[in-house]
């Protein structure tokens, strides 16, 4: 008499709901398989538009976008969700793989980004590492951060510096709050990644160097004092000596 077949549960997944949208039906229908034996809730879609559209109208916990897409491309359906601040984990799948390509995902909006072909297994720990992740940070009480000068609204989402305002992109706004929220701390690469990426992992790029680049632009570089601190060997920080919390 046959074994019967052996059904691996992951609590992580367990009625988790995930819309995979991708037009190569073979790789839709293997991941949408592995996912369900896992107890997710799966729905395909297999063009941009539809994807969008069955965002728009059903409530998902994750969604797995195809950058290359009929209609309307994955890095259009991830700018739109974004604009509209829907809150969805998003993991963008794509053969596309240089860091310019990897950085214009994430800044796009995406928490992750997987290149093709990849490893199933290694697709299975981000989706858990994802959904493991809070939405937002309930935990956080102040609604204005104010370092010197440079003012964070949380709940308006804008900066400014010397009353002039500044104009960040979402992956930019995520980091400036990260090292906001832990003034004083010398925060690892490895950590930002973690929290503004949901990348528990090293992607092997400079991404993370790249965007405090971006931000010193931005909010140091015409102004004094200079507030984003490398700590060499160990990674960035803010000092609190600048601070202010309203």
């Amino acid at each position: 008499m046959p074994f019967p077949k052996k059904i691996v549960v992951c609590h992580t997944m367990n009625g988790k709901k995930i819309l995979i949208v991708e037009d190569e039906v073979n790789v839709a229908s293997l991941v949408s398989r592995l996912l369900k034996e896992e107890d997710a809730i799966v729905d395909i879609a297999y063009d941009g538009k539809s994807g969008y559209d069955m965002l728009q109208s059903n409530q998902y916990d994750l969604v797995l976008l195809d950058r290359k897409l009929p209609l309307m491309s994955g890095l259009e359906v991830c700018r739109k969700l974004r604009a509209e601040k829907n809150p969805i984990k998003i993991l963008m799948l794509t053969a596309m793989v240089t860091p310019d390509d990897i950085v214009n995902g994430l800044d796009t909006g995406a928490d992750d980004y997987l290149t093709k072909p990849f490893n199933i297994k290694e697709l299975q720990a981000r989706i858990r590492s994802l959904l493991r992740r809070p939405s937002g940070r309930e935990d956080a009480p102040q609604s204005t951060i104010q370092v010197a000068d440079l003012i964070l609204d949380k709940d308006a989402k804008t900066v400014t510096r010397g009353n002039n305002p500044i104009s960040l992109t979402v992956t930019e706004y995520k980091l400036l709050e990260f090292l906001l929220l832990n003034m004083d701390k010398v925060i690892s690469r490895t950590e930002i990644l973690d929290s503004v990426w949901g990348i528990d992992f090293d992607l092997g790029t400079n991404v993370v160097d790249v965007y405090v680049n971006y931000l010193r632009k931005k909010v140091d570089k015409d102004y004094e004092p200079k507030l984003i601190q490398t700590v060499i060997g160990r990674g960035y920080m803010l000092k609190s000596e600048y601070a202010d919390t309203k």
